[in-house]
């Protein structure tokens, strides 16, 4: 599978999840056990479901069991792993290039910042893998990337230090451009910039960020 799509059971706008999931076209979609609540409310058979389904409701279990082609993998609900991650390193497994989570934020602030944690298995096996929803995109780098104006997820890119530094950072074609600056972690200095030429371009030397789109 070349482009997976993982969803979790946080907060997902039903309008925004159907419209990516018709936007983007994802090869393999997987529901991580209560994210099939969305896949049942928009009529989307997932290829997996996945997880100890302790927070599904029976109903949905229900309409799934009555689809065809659908793979069940369920968990021992006794593990050390969120159903989340499990899936997550399904799609490893099955050497996908691209995932993306859906659900992944939202009210428990414990999976939203495990979520946001798991990004490092992309950086970890060469996976381009993302967190969006209705409002924000969450990628996690350790090198440079660029970000073109009219492709951009929201008006606004925030820099959050993950490692306890990250070293030599140059900004270009932002409002608050930065040269050869070492982001400390615990700062705000950061967050809310806005892409002001065609493409802006982040550079760094050594390190890992969090580079986070965001739109009100």
């Amino acid at each position: 599978m070349k482009k997976a799509v993982i969803v979790a059971g946080g907060e997902i706008d039903d309008s925004f999840g159907r419209e990516w999931l018709l936007k983007e076209q994802p090869d393999y979609v997987i529901a991580a056990d209560s994210g099939m609540e969305f896949l049942k409310r928009i009529g989307k058979k997932p290829d997996l479901l996945l997880g100890d389904f302790d927070s599904v409701s029976e109903e949905t279990l229900d309409y799934f069991r009555l689809q065809d082609k659908i793979e069940w993998r369920k968990l021992n609900p006794v593990k050390d792993d969120t159903d989340t991650e499990a899936a997550v390193c399904f799609a490893v497994e099955h050497g996908v290039k691209e995932l993306t989570l859906l659900g992944a934020t939202g009210n428990r602030l414990d999976h939203v910042l495990s979520n946001i944690a798991m990004l490092g298995i992309g950086l970890k096996t060469g996976i381009s893998m993302q967190i969006v929803d209705a409002h924000n995109r969450i990628r996690m780098v350790s090198s440079g990337i660029k970000i073109k104006k009219e492709t951009q997820y929201g008006a606004y890119v925030s820099l959050v230090a993950y490692s306890k530094e990250v070293t030599h950072v140059y900004l270009k074609g932002f409002k608050y451009p930065l040269a050869d600056y070492c982001l400390e972690s615990f700062t705000s200095i950061g967050i809310s910039n806005e892409i002001t030429a065609e493409e802006a371009e982040i550079c760094f030397e050594d390190g890992i960020l969090l580079v986070i789109e965001s739109r009100d």
